[in-house]
């Protein structure tokens, strides 16, 4: 069996994506400083380039001090990965897990993640490139070989290859951490975060109801719908989901109490989702009396 981790060779290399659009004022004022001087047959063209190149080591210099600035204020709330996944090696963060959860965190502080995909030989290469929106961008390749482990096809392989450099290289550049060991070095995927066993209670214990009779699911649904109450960002929401992921897995949920909450979060996020919008816009200059 081929264990991708064992013979992985992770390189860093710090990019500079395209600078970002000037402000009008700026851009404008360069374009008419070049104006006049493709007019001039005096001007100086060997200056006028080196101006250009200086004008753009500052914005570059800009935009990777904003992406430092931007990245300090976001490490601390990046979250902890819990190791779902499980292998004949042990616990492992899913790639599912993971996404799921900074994918909020990431898009609050201006930053993405993208992948570039690719292979060398026999082995495949999956680049993660994290971008911010003043333009710097930093990016971390991994060599990983391909994952025929459990008499997996050759498509299967590459996926399974591709799934778990995601993670790596994802945890790489965010200086992610999960709980546990993970130390798994043989299967790149999992099955989807709600693909819970069947509940270890009996049904008729789960609709045994209390004093104020109310059964299991009555006083779930409640503490979610309360709990969602709380919840005013898209971050927040996002570690309360996953708060509610894990207490679905230790106690073995029925899959339609994981159905009826997915309905609850999914409904709430778009709320959460409309009000940035609103706010957004609002905020815009453009839109202003």
């Amino acid at each position: 069996m081929n264990k991708p981790a064992s013979n992985a060779l992770v390189e860093h290399v710090e990019t500079q994506a395209p600078a970002p659009a000037l402000p009008v004022s700026e851009s404008a004022a360069i374009f008419q400083i070049i104006e006049r001087a493709a007019r001039d047959p005096n001007v100086d063209i060997d200056k006028m380039q080196r101006l250009m190149e200086m004008h753009d080591k500052v914005q570059a210099t800009r935009a990777k001090t904003a992406y430092a600035a931007a990245f300090a204020e976001m490490q601390p709330e990046l979250p902890e990965i819990i190791e779902h996944g499980k292998s004949n090696n042990g616990s492992y963060a899913l790639w599912e897990d993971i996404n799921d959860q900074i994918k909020p965190v990431l898009s609050a502080h201006g930053f993405g993640i993208s992948f570039r995909c690719g292979r060398d030989g026999a082995n495949v290469t999956v680049t993660a490139v994290l971008s911010h929106r003043e333009g710097h961008s930093e990016e971390t390749m991994m060599l990983l070989p391909l994952d025929t482990s459990g008499n997996k096809n050759a498509v299967q392989a590459v996926g399974s290859s591709t799934s778990y450099g995601k993670r790596y290289t994802a945890a790489a550049l965010l200086n992610l951490t999960s709980r546990g060991e993970d130390d798994d070095g043989k299967k790149g995927g999992g099955k989807a975060l709600d693909a819970t066993p069947p509940p270890a209670k009996s049904s008729a214990s789960l609709k045994r109801k209390d004093e104020d009779g109310k059964d299991a699911w009555d006083r779930l649904i409640g503490d979610v719908r309360t709990d969602l109450m709380d919840c005013k960002t898209l971050v927040t929401l996002s570690k309360l989901r996953a708060d509610y992921r894990e207490r679905a897995r230790n106690d073995r949920w029925p899959r339609a109490w994981l159905d009826a909450l997915a309905n609850e979060f999914d409904g709430h996020e778009e709320i959460l989702q409309n009000e940035e919008d609103r706010r957004a816009l609002a905020g815009n200059p453009l839109n202003a009396g």
